[in-house]
């Protein structure tokens, strides 16, 4: 796998496979939601980055513990108990029902005793993962450019927690909607949470939210058609969607509620990196500022 660090992955050419893929991760993940201890705001559900993929961490499983790897390099599923047992699962251009028998098979042969929801979420079609058989590709080739593009966001949101001392997340990939997510926190509680019970835990408290998405089509309706960086305030700020941010090349987009910054902007300019951290650090202080945060102790400042 040499694929350049910021690599072009137009939606139209790796559809198919993000589609096939999206649904492979969302069965791992609710593998995931099942067995891990609730955490605030959902962090329980979600997969983080390991060197080569996507792990689920260690999660119990009885008198065990069991973790789920994506391996993006090699193209395998890896399942690991902390007893010794390692099966793995080639990544392959099979149906969507035939990975779900194939995970939900190899969990049994483990021993290992977990009941999900087999219906994919916050997606247009809803068929459930043991009928699906229309989603059933994976180009090898794809993936390993998807990966190299995550590998390299998620280093450039870690280096963007720097200097915030404080609350902030893990830099998680949620499986839901395919995308990457870092997240600032006030300290405060949201005066005006969503009533819907899973909205309302992840959202509970002020926070600036910051992520990367591959595009595609949103439950709403909305289809954005190509990967974006995105930034939102919760609660939004008054003056939020108005502001002025960096790059030049970021725009609000009304209907999602969002600032977002186009990934072939990133991709082009003399460094990637550069213009990532700008747009968090724009975004944030725009956010922080009109959200009168308490800027001064939440934020390391350098002597001097």
């Amino acid at each position: 796998m040499h694929a350049r660090p910021w690599p072009s992955l137009s939606l139209a050419e790796w559809e198919p496979t993000y589609r096939t893929l999206h649904r492979y991760t969302q069965i791992v993940g609710k593998v995931r939601l099942a067995l891990g201890p609730p955490l605030n705001h959902f962090w329980h559900s979600s997969l983080r980055f390991a060197a080569r993929g996507l792990t689920t961490t260690p999660m119990p499983a009885g008198d065990r513990e069991l973790e789920i790897i994506f391996d993006f390099v090699d193209h395998e599923l890896h399942l690991f108990t902390s007893d010794g047992d390692a099966r793995t699962i080639a990544l392959r251009p099979v149906a969507v029902a035939d990975f779900y028998a194939e995970v939900m098979g190899t969990l049994d042969a483990m021993g290992v005793q977990v009941d999900i929801w087999p219906v994919p979420v916050e997606v247009t079609s809803t068929v459930p993962f043991p009928e699906d058989r229309a989603n059933a590709s994976y180009d090898r080739g794809a993936v390993e450019r998807m990966w190299s593009i995550l590998s390299h966001v998620h280093g450039a949101f870690e280096r963007s927690k720097s200097g915030f001392i404080g609350k902030t997340s893990p830099v998680h990939f949620f499986w839901g909607a395919f995308d990457v997510a870092v997240t600032r926190f006030s300290g405060r509680p949201n005066p005006n949470p969503p009533s819907e019970p899973v909205m309302r835990e992840s959202y509970s408290h002020e926070l600036i939210s910051h992520g990367f998405w591959f595009g595609g089509d949103w439950p709403s309706g909305d289809r954005v058609p190509e990967a974006v960086f995105y930034a939102y305030a919760v609660p939004e700020p008054k003056g939020f969607r108005e502001a002025q941010v960096t790059p030049a090349a970021a725009r609000y987009a009304a209907s999602l509620g969002e600032f977002l910054l186009p990934y072939e902007h990133v991709r082009a300019a003399r460094d990637p990196e550069g213009e990532i951290l700008s747009f968090i650090q724009s975004t944030y202080e725009v956010g922080a500022n009109l959200g009168k945060w308490d800027r001064a102790s939440l934020e390391l400042r350098k002597a001097g």
